[in-house]
């Protein structure tokens, strides 16, 4: 018997999936506030939350991140009276098992949380029987949630030869995440090979890449095996491969499917056995449309992805950052160890750090260098442009609304489509009032005057907060 929480404000909600998830032979609580849903889930252990959306003390989504944290890591099922695609987008990405609305029907969701549970009999058999072994992550510095998911997506890749794909802004550390695949894999003991396609010279490429014979081209005094033969047995790593030039790509293209290639000047095919670990900071999809990289070749990339979040989305992480790179550039420079200040610390998590680790890293550099025989940092000690950003952002504020800088109000009318939706949307609430009037405030009845099942009935009235009693 598994134990759900639901967690919804709207007390007809809670009673109806209490009964269905007891129908099921499963044991249910309730509770109509986040906070005391939060309260239950933190105190018990629970197999699976149905968790509302739109709750009076906050949103459902938003608690995503601290719910998976839990010690028992329930699956969460959203449910909401608002089909939202963004919400679902976020709650996927979030997470969640799965995302449905609450005018769905019963076997619906009843499947999901059967499905929901049976996901979780197997991962706790499966985490049984497996050998737990520490991954290693050298120079992968933190500990927050977001890193923490991209570690556990390097740890399932290193499992197996699949092409991995890292999407990041510039300076993530997508090489450092690229070296984790292939340390923690099989194929550690051979070579990690890394390719800087921004780095190829255009007459040389094919030579680099797949190697030549002696005589191939003018310079050519030796055969040379490229780096495609140099990663057998270990991983090749595409480094910004959205610059791989484009009449290269269908050759590369081949060599992914074959792993077979011809040299130049060969007159035979060679094997590599390797694995791919690609990487870029640019949008490949829009670099198809535009004609630029090939859709094929994306599609034999993208087998297995990890996008890394940018370093303002794991603000959790700047301490243990600080910390471990004040006591490399002390070693590195012969300095005593440095504390830091409060303000040394808020600053860092107030900074938008647009370069992400990199820039960090450099920005610690030049701190040390600043303060190289004071024993503790300061704010003062910091790059001029990271103090001048956050001191900027601390004091500028929006214009209010319907004002423009000179003061005057800006007189626009809604456009028409927004004017249709607002007067949609009062006669819809005002229809359901009369609707319960007509009714007696009775949900059956008010079901059979207007055609409507209970659940979309409930659905509507949670969206216009209205509620049976009068």
């Amino acid at each position: 018997m598994a134990r759900i929480l639901i967690i919804d404000d709207d007390h007809l909600m809670c009673d109806t999936m209490t009964r269905l998830v007891r129908r099921n032979g499963h044991d249910p609580l309730s509770a109509v506030t986040l906070r005391d849903g939060l309260a239950l889930a933190a105190a018990h252990p629970f197999d699976v939350i149905f968790l509302d959306v739109r709750l009076p003390d906050g949103n459902g989504l938003e608690t995503l991140p601290g719910i998976e944290k839990l010690p028992s890591a329930p699956e969460v099922i959203i449910m909401t009276g608002f089909g939202d695609p963004n919400g679902a987008e976020l709650a996927i990405k979030s997470g969640a098992w799965d995302y449905i609305e609450k005018s769905a029907s019963v076997k619906e969701i009843t499947l999901s949380l059967e499905r929901a549970l049976q996901y979780r009999l197997q991962k706790s058999a499966v985490a049984r029987t497996r050998k737990v072994s520490a991954l290693k992550r050298p120079r992968i510095i933190g500990s927050s949630p977001a890193l923490g998911a991209c570690l556990d997506l390097v740890a399932q890749a290193a499992e197996s030869d699949i092409s991995v794909f890292i999407t990041g802004e510039t300076g993530t550390g997508k090489e450092l995440f690229a070296r984790a695949v292939h340390e923690n894999s099989r194929r550690s003991r051979g070579n990690f090979v890394v390719v800087d396609c921004t780095a190829l010279p255009e007459t040389l490429v094919e030579s680099l890449l797949f190697g030549h014979e002696k005589g191939s081209f003018t310079g050519a005094e030796k055969a040379s095996d490229g780096l495609v033969r140099q990663a057998h047995g270990g991983t090749l790593f595409l480094d910004e491969v959205g610059e791989l030039p484009l009449t290269l790509q269908k050759a590369f293209l081949r060599v992914l499917q074959e792993h077979r290639f011809r040299p130049l000047g060969g007159n035979r095919e060679i094997e590599s056995d390797f694995r791919l670990v690609a990487a870029t900071n640019r949008n490949l999809d829009r670099m198809i449309e535009q004609g630029q990289f090939r859709e094929d070749l994306l599609f034999r990339l993208k087998s297995f992805v990890i996008a890394l979040p940018p370093l303002r989305n794991r603000v959790e992480d700047l301490q243990d950052l600080a910390r471990h790179y004040a006591d490399r550039f002390c070693e590195r420079y012969g300095l005593a160890p440095k504390g830091f200040s409060p303000e040394f610390i808020r600053h860092l998590r107030d900074y938008s750090w647009p370069g992400n680790v990199r820039e960090f890293v450099h920005a610690m550099e030049r701190v040390l260098t600043a303060a190289r025989f004071e024993p503790t940092l300061f704010t003062k000690h910091l790059p001029v442009e990271i103090r001048v950003e956050v001191a900027r952002a601390a004091v500028e504020h929006e214009p209010a609304f319907g004002m423009v800088p000179g003061g005057s109000v800006i007189d626009q009318l809604p456009t028409l489509n927004d004017y249709r939706e607002a007067v949609y949307h009062d006669a819809e609430k005002s229809y359901l009032c009369d609707l319960l009037a007509a009714a007696d405030r009775n949900i059956c009845k008010a079901c059979r005057i207007s055609g409507l099942s209970q659940s979309r009935l409930y659905a509507l009235l949670k969206k216009h907060g209205i509620t049976r009693r009068p």
